[in-house]
């Protein structure tokens, strides 16, 4: 085994230089002496068999179970080493190839998310203990990308840009607009769309953890009377609404359910609303999501292509009438999270266990690795039934943002 993960090294690392200790205490090394360098010790012989049977699954798995072990190097340096070298090698080897093409095949099985499974996914990642997240996120708890008009914002800043940037593109140009927001997490954007922007707004999601939260935010600022919270599959809504949100929601939808999701956009929409949808996408193509991710981080989810989403909004009758691509703003939010994990990686520890740790480490920085260095991207597509309910140029954007940043200052 050892001599077979050693031939397909030496293919592989043709990018920095790669040192390995095999679990009988013996140094190798790939590639060459520039930049980057980094290490990693195999502690078993199984875990040597692991990487040549599933290496998409064996990295994080072992990294998980302490049998993988980064050498003079981080793990976040290990994995930008190995994810330059993907990159390098499209071809991939012919075990890696195989399972890419049954990845794919299976992905409507592996996505198909009626409501009840929904919920079961949901639980899964976003019922932990919310002090967990408390502890990485920024005070208003989005946990989605956020927004560096400059780049050098805080995490607090780029968030906040981030809700005013999507407000400013719903057109919330009158008070008591009704909003219904899709995935509303924990409840920071209908918050601040009621409280900053005079909207009304119904905020449904699938978590337990999330509404009891959103609800007590609700009342401790005493906003019960503008914002609802409810838990409820998106499918399940009738009512209509002169906006609708959804941020970072629909990477938990499945392919075989965005026909569902538009149509249900479409007939919850008054006739000259406006929509925005705030999503994770791929720019390469379509694909199928990393097996340690289903499995550990977001079973069920997909972060699908353009090409993926746009027929079935074509289908839906709804006008696309904005599309802006967000490029390296996720690495930045995912670099921010990443060391706020890092600074209060103790009292998480205390929360969960070590292999808990590890394995949110794991994800985070694949997570930021697969924005900086891959094909991961946001998109946020504008809908609408009439091709007039927005401005004919995009000026209007920034002139809302302007306007809302002038508000918060004078309230502030």
């Amino acid at each position: 085994m050892q001599a077979a993960l050693d031939a397909i090294l030496r293919r592989f690392i043709v990018h920095g230089r790669l040192n390995v200790r095999w679990p009988d205490g013996r140094l190798s090394s790939y590639g060459h002496d520039a930049e980057p360098i980094a290490g990693v010790a195999f502690r078993t012989r199984a875990t040597v068999r692991h990487m040549l049977t599933n290496p998409a699954l064996a990295v994080g798995e072992s990294y998980m179970d302490g049998t993988l072990v980064p050498e003079g190097c981080s793990i976040y340096e290990l994995l930008d080493l190995m994810v330059s070298n993907l990159a390098r090698n499209e071809t991939g080897q012919p075990v890696m190839r195989l399972r890419y093409w049954l990845r794919a095949l299976k992905r409507r099985i592996d996505q198909h998310n009626p409501a009840q499974r929904s919920q079961r996914n949901v639980a899964h990642h976003y019922d932990l203990n919310g002090r967990l997240y408390s502890l990485f996120l920024d005070r208003d708890r989005q946990y989605s990308c956020a927004y560096f008009p400059r780049g050098d914002e805080t995490l607090e800043e780029a968030q906040v840009a981030k809700k005013r940037h999507i407000a400013a593109k719903l057109c919330l140009d009158r008070p008591d607009l009704t909003v219904l927001d899709i995935g509303c997490g924990w409840g920071g954007m209908a918050l601040t769309l009621a409280r900053d922007y005079g909207a009304r707004v119904t905020g449904v999601t699938l978590s337990q953890e999330q509404l009891a939260e959103a609800q007590k935010r609700a009342a401790a600022e005493g906003l019960q009377d503008r914002v609802t919270f409810e838990l409820r599959d998106y499918r399940s809504v009738t009512q209509r609404f002169d906006r609708i949100v959804s941020v970072g929601m629909f990477e938990h939808v499945g392919v075989g359910h965005y026909r569902e999701f538009f149509e249900t956009v479409a007939r919850c929409l008054q006739p000259d609303g406006v929509a925005l949808l705030h999503a994770i996408g791929r720019s390469d193509g379509p694909g199928s999501t990393n097996p340690w991710i289903a499995k550990y981080i977001f079973p069920g989810g997909y972060c699908p292509a353009l090409s993926e989403v746009l027929p079935h909004i074509e289908r839906s009758r709804l006008f696309t009438t904005d599309i802006e691509i967000l490029r390296l703003h996720y690495a930045e939010t995912l670099r921010h999270w990443r060391r706020r994990f890092a600074a209060n990686r103790d009292a998480i520890a205390t929360l969960y266990d070590e292999r808990f740790c590890r394995m949110f480490e794991f994800y985070l920085c694949g997570s930021e690795l697969a924005f900086r260095r891959e094909g991961h991207m946001i998109f946020q597509i504008q809908l609408a039934h009439d091709q007039s309910a927005v401005p004919l140029t995009r000026d209007y954007i920034t002139a809302n943002e302007t306007a809302a940043a002038a508000r918060q200052r004078t309230m502030a």
